[in-house]
């Protein structure tokens, strides 16, 4: 069975759990209405109040970050590109494409554009909406010619991975959702250029997937068969941190 079977496969037990998940909040909601339920709920909050504060202390501290961890990627190269407003920015397009080439931002800007308002949503328990402009990744797959044994596109982005600079942070997603209509090359946010903070110059809005599936600061696009000669092999950094690959909502 292939992944993109598998892939469609996914996609109709979430519609068929999200169905039955209807069902069980409207059985939820005649629970919350009688007098026991509650009561077992608060229980069940006192009982996880107590088990945190056990493991870690009331007066645990949060976890804190240096100001660099707010800033864009630790890349001189990336510095380089942002300095001249990404003026010299190249979107490398590559692997198993019969017309492998690079696009500018003003070529991207030329391609078949998509404006949509959609809800990120983060694996950590927040989300944000946001009208979001950009190329259709569709377009871009159809001006390099993708070949039919293609099964993923692989996103390369600007962050490396390792210390050396040996490894780029990357995401990948399969055809089925490369050639959604949504799927796109993200290049303002709000109406206003794409903020660094968001991904510039380009990121990738798969807006059927969690946030870690939305790549930013997108350098090079990959086509490819298999993830067997990337990484760890899963597809994705925080897949090979143990993440599921596919992340759809």
């Amino acid at each position: 069975m292939n992944e993109r079977t598998l892939s469609s496969r996914r996609r109709f037990l979430s519609r068929v759990l999200g169905a039955t998940g209807v069902l069980l909040l409207a059985g939820c909601e005649r629970l919350s209405q009688s007098e026991w339920f509650p009561k077992v709920l608060a229980a069940g909050e006192r009982i996880s109040e107590a088990a945190q504060t056990l493991v870690t202390g009331r007066k645990a501290m949060a976890q804190e970050f240096a100001e660099v961890d707010t800033a864009e990627p630790d890349s001189e190269a990336y510095e380089a590109l942002a300095a001249k407003g990404f003026a010299d920015y190249k979107l490398e397009v590559a692997g198993l494409v019969a017309s492998p080439r690079s696009f500018s931002l003003a070529e991207l800007r030329a391609l078949e554009s998509r404006t949509q308002i959609t809800r990120h949503d983060c694996v950590e328990g927040w989300s944000a909406i946001g009208k979001w402009k950009g190329a259709k990744l569709k377009a871009v797959l159809d001006a390099v010619k993708a070949k039919p044994e293609a099964r993923y596109v692989v996103f390369y982005c600007a962050d490396p991975m390792a210390n050396d600079g040996t490894d780029l942070y990357y995401e990948s997603i399969d055809m089925d959702d490369a050639l959604h209509p949504q799927t796109i090359l993200a290049y303002e946010l709000n109406g206003e250029v794409l903020p660094i903070k968001n991904g510039a110059p380009v990121r990738l809005r798969v807006e059927r997937q969690l946030g870690y599936k939305h790549a930013k600061y997108v350098m090079k696009i990959e086509l490819v068969e298999s993830f067997a000669h990337i990484a760890g092999g899963n597809g994705g950094y925080w897949e090979d941190q143990g993440y599921q690959w596919y992340a759809g909502i």
